[in-house]
Parts: C-alpha cells; structure tokens; sequence
C-alpha cells in the first residue's frame, strides 16, 4: 500500500512514530523514573544546598529553623497554656521537639509539592524527563533535610534523660513509612497545584488546622477524655498523629506505648502505602499534561 493512501495515524504507526510527549505506560514510567534517581538525588541536593545559600549561618538554619519553632510553641503551649499536662514534666519536650521535627517534614513535602510543577515551569517545557521526577526529589529534600534535624532531636533526648536502647532502631521505618507517605501527598498536590496555583495559598492554612488536630504540642488521648469515641479514632488515627507518636515511642524508650492506636504499624504502613501509590498513579495520569496551556 502507497504512503500517500494511509491515514496520518497509520503512516507513523508504519515508521514507527509515535505522539510527541504522550504519556507512556505506568511499569514503563517507573522505569523512566528509575533512570534518573541520579538526577533526583542531584537535584534535591542542589536544593537543599541553595535553600539557605544567601543566609550567613547557611546549612545551620536547617536545624535551627524548626529548633526555633519547638521553641516558640514550648513557651506558648507548655508555659502559657499548660498543654503539657498528661505528660511528664521531663518529658514534655523531647515530647514536643519530635512532634514539631515530624510534622514540618510531611508540612514542608507538600508545600513543596504543591509548587513542584508550577515552580518549574521553565525545566518541564524545556527538558523531557519524567515529572514526577520533581515532586519525589523535593519530597527526598525534606527526608535530607530531617535527617540534619534529628542530631538535634537526639540531642535533646537524651538531655532530657532517655538513654539510647533498642527502640531507637525503630526510627528507621518509622521515617521510612513516612517518607513514602509524604511523597504521595507531594505527588497528589504537585498535580493539583500544577492547574491551581493558588492552591499554595489556601495549603497553610489547612496545614495549621491538621497541625492543631494531630497532637503536636499536647497529648491527644489526654485532650479527648470525655470525647465522643469516633472522634478520638479519627484524630488518632490521623497519618500526621500516627508517625509522630510511633516516633516518639521509638526515641522516648517506649513512652506513649499505651496511647498507642490498635495495629499501629499496619496503620502506618497502610496510610504510606494507600497515599503513596494512588499519589504515584494519580500524578502518572496527567503526566502529558504538565507545563501545557
């Protein structure tokens, strides 16, 4: 059959052609993501790196940042406000720091997300690469960044009087589980912040709400006495409130164990595996997308 008979989809299925910048299959995706894990690492630590480039203290302000936070909010929870209660006095805030650390790394990895696509506008129309490539590497910042934070938390730990044990081993997972989770919500609102830009203005103050509702700065079971009992399962069984509190079993030589949800663990490796796959698919989806219109 002559060229000049065939329909245009037929002539460039015969040379094999096919539709510049259509989205390729998910196992094909993983693979093209794959291929630039060194593209990732270099990127997120490029980031990381000129984060704080201009500030005279440089990389010292990765701790000292969310070091100041705990700080702001010890004075006003558990010195104005008495939101310690519930816990002990000693321990209240290597209780706190863990809880402020942890929270900043799921809050930084979406807000992050929610800029991953139209922060980089310039990148995506000019290099073909897989998108998701931004997300996860902005996600793999914030676990670069936590990990600089918690020679602080550890620190603080011990100052407070709990030794090193076996349990400190499980931090591992426990930031393992939540970076897995962490990248999902990046991916699920790098999308929706890629047509939505103003998403990145409404997101602080959801961010504050599921902050205030997930025990950062006081005891969950202790402020619910009294609560409805779905409501107690709900914020309890929040992801935020969920990695904080497994954390804080971890470093704090158990403490906390009994406030502890059901099937803590399942819980965690449920909400990473749910958010981080469906956050994966869900970003694949508009993969030919992204940077158009």
């Amino acid at each position: 059959m002559s060229d000049t008979t065939l329909s245009p989809a037929d002539l460039a299925a015969k040379h094999g052609l096919s539709v510049s910048g259509a989205r390729p299959g998910l196992s094909a995706y993983v693979k093209q993501l794959w291929g630039r894990r060194h593209f990732i690492l270099s990127f997120s630590s490029a980031k990381l790196t000129a984060q704080y480039s201009e500030a005279k203290l440089g990389q010292i302000w990765q701790v000292a940042t969310p070091l100041l936070n705990a700080l702001v909010y010890y004075f006003i929870f558990g010195v104005l406000m008495n939101a310690k209660r519930g816990i002990d006095s000693d321990a209240y805030i290597p209780f706190l720091v863990t809880g402020v650390f942890l929270f900043t790394f799921t809050q930084n990895s979406l807000m992050a997300g929610v800029r991953a696509i139209s922060g980089n506008l310039g990148l995506v129309r000019a290099l073909h690469f897989p998108r998701a490539s931004l997300p996860v590497s902005f996600a793999l910042q914030q676990l670069q960044q936590l990990l600089f934070s918690m020679i602080v938390l550890m620190i603080v730990v011990v100052s407070s009087g709990f030794m090193p044990g076996l349990t400190w081993l499980l931090i591992v997972p426990v930031l393992a589980l939540q970076f897995v989770f962490n990248t999902g919500l990046a991916l699920i609102f790098a999308r929706l912040g890629s047509k939505t830009p103003d998403l990145a203005q409404l997101m602080p103050f959801i961010m504050r709400t599921w902050m205030y509702s997930s025990g950062v700065m006081f005891s969950l079971s202790t402020v619910l006495k009294g609560k409805p009992h779905w409501l107690k399962d709900i914020l309890q069984c929040n992801p935020a409130a969920v990695y904080m509190d497994l954390a804080r079993y971890a470093l704090m030589d158990g403490y906390g164990g009994h406030s502890l949800p059901p099937h803590v663990w399942a819980l965690a490796a449920g909400w990473a595996v749910v958010v981080g796959g469906l956050g994966f698919v869900y970003f694949w989806k508009a993969e030919e997308r992204y940077g158009r219109g």
